[in-house]
């Protein structure tokens, strides 16, 4: 992989993973003080991912993400307040108030979901694949999910159909090592997912996902190679989250140490420590991004606040029911 880096451009990746970063600790805050409700997946830790991923993809492609998307939808270009105040159950936010954290979506930066059924968002990554396909547009639709994805039906039937087909599907796994609180050696047979393109005629790469750079280079390849009608392409990025799987999970399956010893290789300090070895960064620009970072979050949170629940007499608005001719 490539060392050289554009300031400007690792400037950029280091602010969004910051924000990235600081979001999610303030969304733990807000959840603990009953500010956000229902369920929180939080992305601390797999940052790099998202940041590298959204910088090879057009605004004309698509994304269908999971449900640990908030980072996901900020990378894409979502408004932090739209975010905040869904979270929140605002009807300002993206989907009105009615999806919360695990339902972020937005039709003008084409990000079709969160999706809150394991692999759930696997085949509609095809379908619409197949639909840019058909029409003779020249998009790529990136589907984020999980290891634990893998194990799903879903997910080998959508790679064998766009295999089949051709189609521009990028089947991006962010494969953390833990589906919910199961160790993937304990689901997987094999542990080599990007191997398991192979078995459908797809081109396919594992790749450090704690490395924004290696994610980006490796991502850029995948596009291209969609891009030139190729058909699909399998990218396994090799992560790992630094919070629970969410936060109602008691966190039982690994131990403190393997934490602590991920942390080592941080995401964002890793970018730092690039950045400052060959002198593009200094700890005078480090405190300008942190309060620059820290007054989006709270301007977020006051967007939130300031925010409104949707009348109760709107309560079945958008609700469809279908009557039996019996």
């Amino acid at each position: 992989m490539t060392t050289q880096i554009d300031r400007e451009h690792g400037m950029a990746q280091l602010r969004m993973m910051l924000l990235i970063r600081r979001f999610e600790e303030k969304s733990a805050e807000l959840y603990s003080a009953a500010k956000i409700r229902g369920f929180l997946h939080l992305y601390i830790g797999e940052e790099a991912v998202a940041v590298a991923v959204m910088a090879a993809l057009t605004p004309e492609d698509a994304v269908v993400a999971t449900y640990r998307e908030h980072g996901q939808a900020l990378a894409r270009g979502m408004s932090a307040d739209s975010i905040m105040a869904e979270m929140y159950g605002k009807q300002e936010g993206c989907s009105r108030g009615r999806g919360g954290s695990m339902h972020i979506f937005d039709a003008a930066t084409r990000f079709y979901g969160g999706n809150a059924i394991v692999g759930g968002g696997i085949p509609l990554a095809v379908g619409l694949a197949l639909a840019d396909k058909m029409r003779g547009q020249n998009r790529v639709t990136c589907c984020f999910f999980g290891d634990g994805a893998v194990a799903e039906g879903d997910f080998h039937e959508s790679m064998n159909l766009a295999s089949l087909w051709k189609l521009p599907v990028l089947f991006l796994c962010e494969n953390n090592l833990y589906a919910m609180g199961t160790a993937i050696r304990y689901t997987q047979a094999s542990l080599d997912i990007a191997a398991k393109g192979a078995a459908y005629g797809m081109a396919s790469a594992a790749v450090d996902g704690m490395d924004v750079m290696a994610v980006e280079e490796a991502a850029r390849i995948a596009t291209a190679h969609l891009r030139h009608g190729n058909g699909p392409y399998l990218l396994e990025c090799r992560t790992y989250r630094f919070r629970p799987h969410s936060m109602f999970d008691a966190e039982l399956y690994r131990t403190r140490e393997e934490v602590e010893e991920w942390k080592k290789r941080d995401p964002i300090d890793l970018l730092i420590r690039r950045l400052r070895e060959v002198g593009l960064f200094s700890d005078q620009e480090m405190s300008s991004l942190e309060q620059s970072v820290t007054a989006e979050v709270e301007a977020s949170v006051a967007f939130a606040e300031a925010g409104s629940w949707e009348p109760v007499e709107d309560l079945t608005r958008f609700v469809c029911s279908e009557r039996s001719g019996v």
